[in-house]
């Protein structure tokens, strides 16, 4: 009887888990695209044909990298409520990876820098984490802000 009512707890909390998490997922949908159908307006934002968004904060004059290239880069991510997820700048060291190993938000939008170009990444999900987020920091169907600074292509 104990093993009973225990095995039901577990299955009540799975499921309250599951509902909570699908909720999520429609929440940050929900809010992902109605930011970004308002930022699509703003002055200066460029969406591509994939949905990607991006605002050219200051122009390079270098390399422009190709997706199979290294690059280096400094970076910020945000949520859309503005707090810092992960940030290159507060580590105070570059990130240095191949270009075709990172979200498909990154590959698309920093192939459109030149080194010394500074640019903010506006990654829809479907660009970026997906359905399932990305460990606790990341939520599933989340939409990103990263401000990205192309240092080299290696």
């Amino acid at each position: 009887m104990k093993r009973s009512i225990t095995l039901l707890g577990m299955m009540i909390c799975f499921i309250a888990a599951s509902v909570h998490a699908e909720s999520m997922m429609e929440i940050n949908e929900r809010e992902g695209k109605a930011f970004l159908e308002q930022n699509a307006g703003k002055e200066g934002v460029i969406t591509t044909t994939s949905g990607l968004q991006y605002k050219v904060l200051k122009e390079g004059t270098g390399k422009q990298p190709r997706a199979l290239d290294r690059v280096t880069v400094n970076y910020e991510g945000r949520h859309l409520n503005g707090e810092v997820f992960d940030s290159s700048y507060q580590r105070g060291k570059p990130a240095t990876f191949p270009l075709n190993r990172v979200i498909k938000g990154w590959t698309e939008g920093v192939q459109l820098m030149k080194e010394g170009a500074k640019y903010r990444l506006y990654v829809p999900y479907e660009l970026g984490y997906g359905d399932t987020g990305a460990g606790r920091k990341i939520g599933p169907r989340e939409t990103l802000i990263f401000d990205v600074e192309l240092i080299k292509v290696n």
